[in-house]
């Protein structure tokens, strides 16, 4: 049984932080490689001009995905007010580009800064959990009041001590008791975090309105040790008909360089990742 999906890249793969200039450089090539969504990550939004972005997707038939970039400075469970404060600024604005761009919701871990790992009592875990909770109330009311949602990632245990499976950011979704909190899976962290995961994606359900991938080291899909067979069973037994996106980085990334740990390349070319991944992606969905 085939998988309904649109298949995307993300911006990352080639650029940080995106621009307004990265779109002619970015746009062709995606579009000619063959790729339906092109995955926007915003690291910084006054970098942006959101209308020529617009003009560049229709002109090369491209749909959008935008997704966060969260360094310290962004950190919801920061016990800075000022800091809180930055991050929930950080993603309204997000949510501006979501709506402008017809966008359905704004995805990433925007619970906690990226890397941010520490053995912590129990009552400081649910101290910064219940934070995040808050926060992210807000944030969904945000979402909900521009008719979007928000898509929640787990991270592994090397990039977040706060959410780290499917579970965790069901259970944040849970308590954050809103409509506007869904779910977002990455193939990456769930190679190190999930027992089994068709299990985890069938527990998501129609929580799961986004998925990336790349294989287990953050290489080209197709090329490592990732059991695509269970990501397809477990997306088939949803009737997940979103997008599946490629992300992985450059050795240049910017806002996130220190936390994802991404110090040599994992293709030949980033071009070649892109190509011989989305090659790979549509043979693994028509299968």
């Amino acid at each position: 049984m085939a998988l309904n999906i649109k298949y995307g890249v993300s911006t990352w793969l080639w650029a940080s932080p995106f621009t307004t200039e990265t779109i002619q450089e970015l746009f062709p090539k995606i579009a000619q490689f063959g790729f339906d969504v092109v995955e926007i990550a915003v690291e910084d939004p006054t970098l942006i001009d959101v209308k020529k972005v617009k003009t560049a997707l229709n002109d090369y038939g491209l749909e959008t995905v935008i997704c966060g970039a969260f360094g310290n400075s962004r950190d919801l469970t920061n016990e800075s007010k000022q800091v809180q404060q930055n991050g929930l600024s950080y993603i309204e604005s997000c949510l501006d580009i979501c709506a402008e761009l017809g966008v359905s919701f704004f995805a990433g871990p925007m619970y906690s800064a990226v890397g941010k790992a520490r053995m912590l009592s129990p009552d400081q875990r649910k101290a910064e959990w219940d934070l995040a909770v808050k926060n992210l109330r807000t944030v969904s009311e945000m979402a909900g009041a521009r008719k979007l949602n928000i898509a929640l990632e787990p991270l592994n245990r090397f990039e977040s001590d706060l959410v780290n499976t499917t579970d965790d950011a069901l259970r944040m979704v849970k308590d954050i008791n809103h409509p506007a909190a869904k779910v977002m899976i990455d193939s990456f962290h769930m190679s190190i975090e999930e027992r089994d995961v068709e299990s985890a994606i069938k527990a998501a359900g129609d929580q799961l309105i986004h998925v990336q991938v790349s294989e287990n080291y953050r290489g080209t899909p197709g090329s490592g040790q990732t059991p695509w067979d269970a990501y397809k069973k477990g997306l088939e037994a949803i009737g997940y008909k979103g997008v599946v996106s490629i992300e992985s980085f450059t050795t240049k990334n910017v806002e996130l360089a220190g936390a994802v740990c991404f110090w040599t390349p994992k293709a030949d070319t980033q071009d070649d990742f892109a190509k011989d991944g989305l090659k790979f992606l549509k043979k693994w969905a028509a299968e």
